[in-house]
């Protein structure tokens, strides 16, 4: 062997060991410290709910009584927070359960190796999305709601269309308040590479990056962002106090797959009712245009000077027309 293909194989073989070592050498340390019951409100509840092979103790809030009952799924980074202008008056009609979906809010975040089985991680449980349609019907098991109107925002919205899918008997009709439908999940490569021992270690560091990008990504769901105030960005980041937010938030990250929810949607043939801003950057108001055409029995309501969180900046005109909905599921 010449001596350049010896130096090149040398440089390789360090190339090697540098990706395949080398972020295990990078400190992780642990972030936050408080824990979830010293961070809940007056009206907060907490109900161990089962999913897999384990359980997990979710945090929610209920209010009204009323048929059909409303169960609330937050999107991404946030938490049933989000619902605090529209959660009251729906109940003045309904039974209202808002609840915090797993690495968000106050409810648990389950570790791997601490919680459940290794096969059970590797099917995406209990981050994934269809693991949170399962937790969604536990809840409702819990709190003996046989039948419920699932109204999802978001990432929420896709798993209220999960839950809606793998259990019809228990979805009477769906809101769907900017559901990110359209938007594809990693590939095999990455997910492979998502579930390695290297991004396993390192990848914290990467969801940690949200204290970052957090505020724009906020300032972008919101037509006009000079309404997010103190007080709500508050909101938003006070779960970020908890222990191993980072680490739940990455695993959320290593659990996503692509749900090709858009190749199902002549399945939904309950009642459904999608609701969009008209000026929406996260979820682009055609995509919630183009779902509303496309499932079987769907009307839209396109809100004026509104973004992707129509119920916080919105909420009078979404109340409307969320009300308007459930008035016509009675006749």
């Amino acid at each position: 062997m010449k001596r350049w293909q010896k130096i090149v194989l040398s440089v390789i073989a360090l190339l090697l060991t540098v990706l395949l070592i080398g972020p295990f050498f990078v400190p992780v340390s642990v972030m936050g410290g408080a824990d979830a019951h010293t961070l809940a409100d007056a009206d907060s509840r907490f109900v161990e709910a089962p999913l897999g092979s384990d359980s997990i103790e979710i945090h929610y809030k209920e209010a009204g009584v009323g048929e059909p009952t409303l169960v609330l799924l937050h999107g991404f980074g946030a938490s049933l927070f989000s619902w605090r202008e529209v959660m009251a008056p729906l109940a003045e009609n309904h039974r209202v359960i808002a609840f915090d979906r797993p690495a968000f809010g106050l409810t648990e975040r389950p570790l791997r190796g601490e919680w459940g089985t290794a096969a059970e991680w590797s099917r995406g449980i209990p981050y994934g999305a269809e693991a949170q349609a399962d937790l969604t019907i536990a809840l409702m098991d819990e709190l003996g709601v046989e039948q419920a109107v699932l109204v999802g925002n978001s990432a929420g919205g896709a798993v209220s269309i999960i839950t809606a899918l793998k259990h019809p008997e228990r979805v009477k009709a769906l809101i769907l308040i900017s559901p990110a439908v359209y938007s594809g999940g990693p590939n095999e490569a990455a997910r492979w590479l998502l579930q390695t021992p290297q991004m396993q270690h390192i990848g914290p560091l990467i969801a940690r990056r949200i204290q970052e990008w957090g505020i724009d990504f906020a300032r972008s769901a919101w037509h006009n962002p000079a309404l997010i105030t103190d007080d709500i960005w508050q909101g938003y980041t006070a779960p970020l106090q908890i222990k191993n937010w980072d680490r739940a938030l990455w695993e959320l990250t290593a659990a996503s797959r692509a749900n090709r929810l858009d190749e199902r949607l002549n399945e939904l043939t309950l009642p459904i009712l999608v609701i969009t801003g008209d000026d929406d950057r996260i979820v682009p108001t055609a995509q919630s245009e183009r779902l509303a055409q496309e499932l079987p029995n769907a009307r839209l309501t396109v809100i004026p000077a509104c973004g992707h969180v129509a119920h916080e900046e919105c909420p009078t005109p979404t109340l409307e027309a969320i009300n308007q909905f459930l008035a016509s599921l009675e006749h």
